[in-house]
């Protein structure tokens, strides 16, 4: 019997390729298959894998009658082209206990859930279709669980995609242990699985595809220059153009016709006859925007030149004293002159302090009080002030102390109605002498504070 079954599937597959070559031009490489129901009718044959295993003891395969008798009903579904998931719930006569115990007693039920995956040789279209099948089982058997794992050959037939015949031979390995209660008896052994039945489609059913009659037999319209355009509807028919200007051609692409186009060479605007936006004083914004189309300006001023709010030649980006002339030297703002510099200073050097403190005294009152009538008569005037000391005594000292007297000559001026705003005070200790520190004279010097006036 095995022979027959080989030489039966070998025909099969002879078969099969040629029949394949004729399904693949009717329906191309076929479709993943649909979900199918079927139902089978399974033969086991559990003498024959004794014989395979052990020839020795001369067993042969069953007959007909001597198979176990079941049948099976299953669920099958494309993966791919040529792959399929099958699942299968199989009931199988047979007395399983006498399997074990070697006592014949009445014939019973196995049941059987069986997944399996499905290779075949061509797309499922193919009438013909040889595959191979491995999956993975489990079943009841009277009283035991047993699992199993089968392989094996079959042949597809499809008719049309709608209902298909499968034929199948499997080998199956039980993979239960032993039971030593019963002889070293595994559940039910292994044994041959042979099966056939139909299975039906019951998927939507697919819309027959119906070709369109054939196009009446017309004479090709004329386009002489080419371009994609009909003569009927080019109007510039002997010259390749675009389809967007009815077959006329634009060397710039502006979408303006080169017959249309006062700068063909030079993407421009219809307003402008396909020329750009001009631009008459050439700052590189165009005078569309431009609010200085005659003078070359920037564009955070919208074309127009940077301004000069007070006329002084220095720009307001630039100068200090936007509403008060001055040269480009001072930032845009007046020069201060030489007396004002000249009080300023005698002030400064009339400042005095108690000794080793920032407490100003009285002496000191009269040069400050000229300073703020300076300030008051110039609004636009700012202050800085700057302390200084001696090297005597420790330097983070000094440099507090200085720091300390500046402050308190800037807040004289405050108290006198300075704006604070209009006064910065900045100590630099015994960093900055202006004479030697090891003379009396030179210490004296160098115990100091420094006014400098400015506008901006």
């Amino acid at each position: 019997m095995k022979q027959k079954l080989t030489l039966i599937l070998a025909l099969a597959l002879l078969a099969t390729s040629a029949f394949s070559q004729k399904s693949k031009n009717k329906m191309g490489n076929g479709d993943k298959k649909g979900p199918l129901l079927g139902l089978h009718y399974n033969m086991q044959d559990f003498n024959a894998p004794l014989g395979i295993k052990d020839p020795i003891t001369g067993k042969v395969y069953s007959t007909f009658r001597e198979m176990s008798k079941g049948f099976s009903v299953s669920y099958w579904k494309g993966l791919t082209s040529r792959l399929d998931v099958a699942v299968k719930a199989n009931a199988s006569f047979r007395d399983y206990r006498a399997i074990r115990t070697g006592l014949t007693q009445k014939t019973e039920i196995g049941l059987e859930l069986e997944p399996t995956l499905n290779l075949r040789a061509f797309p499922d279209a193919a009438f013909l279709n040889p595959f191979l099948t491995v999956g993975a089982g489990a079943g009841w058997y009277t009283d035991k669980i047993g699992f199993y794992v089968p392989a094996g050959l079959g042949l597809q037939v499809n008719f049309n995609s709608v209902t298909y015949l499968f034929l199948q031979g499997q080998y199956r390995w039980d993979l239960t242990k032993k039971d030593a209660k019963y002889g070293n008896k595994k559940v039910t052994g292994d044994n041959l699985f042979y099966s056939v039945g139909f299975a039906q489609n019951i998927g939507k059913e697919k819309p027959k595809v119906v070709p369109p009659p054939p196009p009446p037999v017309v004479e090709p319209p004329k386009d002489r220059d080419g371009d994609g355009v009909l003569d009927v509807d080019d109007k510039c028919p002997d010259v390749a153009g675009l389809a967007s200007l009815q077959g006329c051609p634009d060397r710039d692409g502006d979408g303006i016709t080169d017959a249309e186009d006062k700068c063909p060479d030079v993407p421009g605007l219809a307003r402008y006859q396909g020329c750009p936006i001009p631009d008459r004083d050439k700052d590189g914004i165009n005078d569309e925007v431009d609010k200085c189309p005659d003078v070359p300006g920037v564009a955070r001023y919208q074309g127009c030149p940077i301004p000069d709010t007070d006329g002084d030649g220095v720009n307001d980006e630039e100068d200090k004293c936007i509403n008060e002339k001055g040269p480009a030297s001072n930032f845009g703002c007046p020069v201060i002159s030489e007396e004002i510099i000249k009080r300023v200073a005698l002030a400064a050097k009339n400042v005095f302090f108690a000794t080793a403190s920032d407490k100003l005294l009285a002496q000191s009152n009269k040069r400050l009080n000229d300073v703020v009538t300076i300030l008051n008569e110039n609004p636009t005037f700012k202050v800085q002030i700057d302390g200084h000391t001696d090297s005597q005594g420790n330097d983070e000292y000094n440099l507090d102390l200085s720091n300390r007297r500046a402050a308190s000559v800037k807040a004289y001026l405050v108290g006198k109605g300075i704006a604070d705003s209009r006064l910065n005070s900045t100590g630099y200790g015994e960093t900055k002498p202006v004479a030697d520190n090891n003379t009396a004279k030179g210490r004296a010097e160098n115990r100091r504070v420094e006014m400098t006036l400015s506008n901006y």
